[in-house]
Protein backbone atom coordinates (compact mmCIF):
# COMPACT_ATOMS: atom_id res chain seq x y z
CA UNK A 1 0.00 0.00 0.00
CA UNK A 2 1.50 3.36 -1.14
CA UNK A 3 1.69 6.32 -0.03
CA UNK A 4 0.78 7.43 4.02
CA UNK A 5 -1.98 5.89 6.97
CA UNK A 6 -5.29 5.34 6.04
CA UNK A 7 -6.50 8.40 8.64
CA UNK A 8 -4.04 10.57 6.15
CA UNK A 9 -5.82 9.64 2.98
CA UNK A 10 -8.68 10.02 4.39
CA UNK A 11 -8.79 13.51 5.93
CA UNK A 12 -6.97 14.32 2.15
CA UNK A 13 -9.96 13.33 0.67
CA UNK A 14 -12.19 16.11 2.84
CA UNK A 15 -9.60 18.79 3.00
CA UNK A 16 -8.35 18.70 -0.60
CA UNK A 17 -11.04 20.38 -2.48
CA UNK A 18 -11.51 22.62 0.66
CA UNK A 19 -7.89 23.80 -0.09
CA UNK A 20 -8.04 24.18 -3.73
CA UNK A 21 -11.72 26.23 -3.50
CA UNK A 22 -9.44 28.42 -0.44
CA UNK A 23 -6.99 29.19 -3.36
CA UNK A 24 -9.24 30.00 -6.39
CA UNK A 25 -11.26 32.07 -3.74
CA UNK A 26 -7.37 34.30 -3.04
CA UNK A 27 -7.03 34.44 -6.84
CA UNK A 28 -9.98 35.65 -7.59
CA UNK A 29 -10.84 38.32 -4.47
CA UNK A 30 -6.82 39.48 -4.83
CA UNK A 31 -7.78 43.11 -5.71
CA UNK A 32 -9.95 43.56 -2.94
CA UNK A 33 -8.60 41.48 0.12
CA UNK A 34 -4.68 40.77 0.54
CA UNK A 35 -3.69 37.94 -1.53
CA UNK A 36 -3.30 37.18 -5.56
CA UNK A 37 -1.64 35.79 -8.20
CA UNK A 38 1.15 34.61 -6.69
CA UNK A 39 -0.19 33.72 -3.35
CA UNK A 40 -3.49 31.81 -4.63
CA UNK A 41 -1.48 29.88 -7.33
CA UNK A 42 1.18 28.46 -4.17
CA UNK A 43 -2.42 27.67 -2.18
CA UNK A 44 -3.23 25.78 -5.44
CA UNK A 45 -0.29 23.51 -6.28
CA UNK A 46 -0.04 22.79 -2.32
CA UNK A 47 -3.79 21.03 -2.56
CA UNK A 48 -2.20 18.72 -5.73
CA UNK A 49 1.35 18.82 -3.36
CA UNK A 50 -1.00 17.41 -0.52
CA UNK A 51 -2.59 14.70 -2.83
CA UNK A 52 0.49 13.54 -4.23
CA UNK A 53 2.25 13.34 -0.38
CA UNK A 54 -1.13 11.86 0.84
CA UNK A 55 -1.34 8.95 -1.92
CA UNK A 56 1.81 8.29 -3.79
CA UNK A 57 4.03 9.52 -6.79
CA UNK A 58 1.80 6.12 -8.64
CA UNK A 59 -1.84 7.35 -7.37
CA UNK A 60 -1.45 11.43 -7.97
CA UNK A 61 -0.21 10.17 -11.69
CA UNK A 62 -3.25 8.35 -12.14
CA UNK A 63 -5.33 11.66 -11.08
CA UNK A 64 -3.16 14.57 -12.59
CA UNK A 65 -1.61 13.95 -16.06
CA UNK A 66 2.02 15.67 -16.50
CA UNK A 67 0.45 17.23 -19.71
CA UNK A 68 -1.68 19.52 -16.99
CA UNK A 69 1.95 20.56 -15.75
CA UNK A 70 3.37 21.50 -18.97
CA UNK A 71 0.11 22.93 -20.24
CA UNK A 72 -0.57 25.67 -17.48
CA UNK A 73 2.63 27.50 -17.07
CA UNK A 74 3.03 28.44 -20.99
CA UNK A 75 -0.56 29.14 -21.16
CA UNK A 76 -0.58 31.53 -17.97
CA UNK A 77 2.79 33.53 -19.46
CA UNK A 78 1.44 33.65 -22.80
CA UNK A 79 -2.37 35.25 -20.75
CA UNK A 80 -0.37 37.78 -19.06
CA UNK A 81 1.45 38.77 -21.86
CA UNK A 82 -1.16 38.90 -23.98
CA UNK A 83 -3.28 41.10 -22.01
CA UNK A 84 -0.25 43.69 -20.92
CA UNK A 85 -0.11 43.62 -25.40
CA UNK A 86 -3.56 44.12 -25.67
CA UNK A 87 -3.30 47.17 -23.55
CA UNK A 88 -1.12 48.66 -25.35
CA UNK A 89 -2.96 48.70 -28.24
CA UNK A 90 -4.46 51.25 -26.25
CA UNK A 91 -1.62 53.23 -25.77
CA UNK A 92 -0.17 52.40 -23.12
CA UNK A 93 1.47 48.84 -21.83
CA UNK A 94 -1.26 47.15 -19.51
CA UNK A 95 -3.45 49.64 -20.10
CA UNK A 96 -7.18 49.13 -18.70
CA UNK A 97 -8.75 48.05 -21.79
CA UNK A 98 -12.13 47.31 -19.52
CA UNK A 99 -14.09 50.57 -20.34
CA UNK A 100 -16.36 50.63 -16.98
CA UNK A 101 -14.67 51.10 -13.73
CA UNK A 102 -17.12 49.39 -11.57
CA UNK A 103 -17.76 49.46 -7.94
CA UNK A 104 -15.42 49.79 -5.18
CA UNK A 105 -15.29 46.58 -3.50
CA UNK A 106 -16.77 44.31 -6.07
CA UNK A 107 -15.00 41.56 -7.72
CA UNK A 108 -16.23 43.56 -10.93
CA UNK A 109 -14.18 46.69 -10.04
CA UNK A 110 -10.62 46.01 -10.53
CA UNK A 111 -10.57 46.17 -15.01
CA UNK A 112 -7.58 44.08 -15.95
CA UNK A 113 -6.35 43.16 -12.67
CA UNK A 114 -8.24 39.90 -11.88
CA UNK A 115 -7.37 38.30 -15.05
CA UNK A 116 -3.55 38.81 -14.64
CA UNK A 117 -3.98 37.54 -10.94
CA UNK A 118 -5.66 34.21 -13.03
CA UNK A 119 -2.96 34.46 -15.14
CA UNK A 120 0.04 34.28 -12.62
CA UNK A 121 -1.87 31.47 -9.97
CA UNK A 122 -2.24 29.47 -13.53
CA UNK A 123 1.56 29.96 -14.12
CA UNK A 124 3.07 29.59 -10.20
CA UNK A 125 0.43 26.64 -9.57
CA UNK A 126 1.71 24.77 -12.91
CA UNK A 127 5.37 26.04 -11.93
CA UNK A 128 5.21 25.20 -8.40
CA UNK A 129 3.90 21.83 -8.31
CA UNK A 130 6.08 20.21 -11.83
CA UNK A 131 8.78 21.70 -9.17
CA UNK A 132 7.59 19.53 -7.12
CA UNK A 133 7.28 16.56 -9.40
CA UNK A 134 10.91 16.74 -10.75
CA UNK A 135 12.52 16.92 -7.30
CA UNK A 136 10.23 13.76 -5.92
CA UNK A 137 11.67 11.98 -8.67
CA UNK A 138 15.23 12.55 -7.73
CA UNK A 139 14.09 12.33 -4.38
CA UNK A 140 12.96 8.63 -5.38
CA UNK A 141 16.34 7.86 -7.24
CA UNK A 142 18.15 8.78 -4.71
CA UNK A 143 16.79 6.28 -2.26
CA UNK A 144 17.89 3.31 -4.81
CA UNK A 145 21.36 5.32 -4.54
CA UNK A 146 21.50 4.79 -0.77
CA UNK A 147 19.88 1.59 -0.37
CA UNK A 148 23.01 0.24 -2.89
CA UNK A 149 25.41 1.66 -0.88
CA UNK A 150 23.90 0.30 2.50
CA UNK A 151 24.19 -3.67 0.80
Amino acid sequence: MKGMSLIVKRITRYTVGLILLFGIYIVLHGHITPGGGFAGGVIIALSFIHLMLAFGREEADKSIKENIISFGEPVGGLMFLSIALIGLAGGVFFFNFFASKGEPFSILSAGIIPLCNIAIALKVASGLFGVFVVLSLFRLSGDKKTDEIKK
